[in-house]
């Protein structure tokens, strides 16, 4: 029985997972994506120690580390979790059962859809929620971003370095990124932004070909990344009875604590941090959290 098991291997996972590798406790690790959101990250310019750094390179840099001092990572999809009398018993898909004293959830989220029709149909054709995977499918072909944010904006100004032409649709009539970005976008030639515009319907015949807006005009793109937030993942934690807030998002206390002893959770899928979701947050998050159960462990 692991002293830790964690599940989810984004930031707050792999800190939890170094710094309790550090208090020699016995450490797994089960996830299906290394880095979680952020091995979908284009340059990534806010995080501390780094003038510029991809999503990707610094999301195998925490995996070695955290391999380094001791941690075992097992890639995989928990698919339940049960209390038992000494701790907990995960069930996951491929490697069947691992049991716990104390588990982690940092699951993260999932990215938002539109809901609108050919959003489904045209999935992998034309349609992605990942620039940084999928834009190079796209090379040289107009494309389009829904969103508004520091995601639909690094989106915007990614795909422009390798597509004929960038067009942001944006639902209010301003951007909710940081300012610096925000001016990037504004002055790069091949970026068109439309304010107060949403798209309504996705066309194409095998692959997408064009959208109609919601004034009813259309526009030719051959591809279309969704940017518009995200929503925790918590069905593990909901059927284990862990307290959830109004919008799903797991509750914890000062010390990452969750309502069911026993379980932890950090990251973005929690109330922690003022749903800050940042890298720098959710390696506080999972800091703290690794405290909480390393004082489990010395009472175990």
């Amino acid at each position: 029985m692991n002293d830790l098991i964690i599940v989810g291997l984004g930031p707050a996972g792999y800190t939890s997972a170094l710094y309790c590798s550090r208090y020699k406790m016995n450490v797994k690790m089960i996830g299906s994506q290394p880095g979680g959101q952020v091995s979908a990250s284009g340059e990534i310019e806010n995080y501390t120690g780094f003038l510029t750094i991809t999503g990707a390179d610094l999301s195998q840099k925490m995996m070695e580390q955290v391999q380094s001092n001791g941690a075992e990572i097992v890639f995989d999809t928990v698919e339940k979790i049960e209390k038992i009398d000494d701790g907990f018993q995960l069930t996951c898909s491929i490697s069947g059962i691992h049991m716990a004293k104390t588990v982690l959830l940092s699951t993260g989220t999932k990215h938002r859809i539109l809901g609108v029709p050919g959003e489904e149909e045209f999935f992998g054709k034309g349609v992605t929620y990942c620039a940084t995977c999928d834009g190079m499918f796209y090379k040289n072909l107009p494309v389009a971003v829904v969103g508004a944010g520091n995601s639909a904006a690094e989106a915007a100004l990614y795909l422009a370095e390798i597509c004929e032409s960038v067009r942001i649709f944006v639902r209010k009539d301003h951007f909710r990124a940081d300012a610096v970005i925000v001016e990037k976008v504004m002055a790069h030639p091949k970026i068109t932004v439309e304010f107060e515009t949403q798209v309504s319907e996705i066309h194409g015949d095998q692959k997408m070909t064009h959208v109609t807006l919601d004034n009813g005009e259309t526009r030719k793109i051959q591809g279309m990344f969704i940017e518009i937030g995200a929503d925790p993942e918590t069905s593990l934690a909901k059927d284990l009875g862990v307290e959830l807030d109004g919008a799903g998002y797991i509750q914890v206390d000062s010390a990452m604590r969750t309502n069911v002893e026993g379980i932890l959770a950090a990251g973005d899928a929690t109330t922690g941090s003022e749903k800050f979701a940042q890298i720098a947050t959710a390696v506080g998050e999972g800091a703290v959290a690794a405290k909480a159960a390393h004082e489990r462990f010395q009472h175990s």
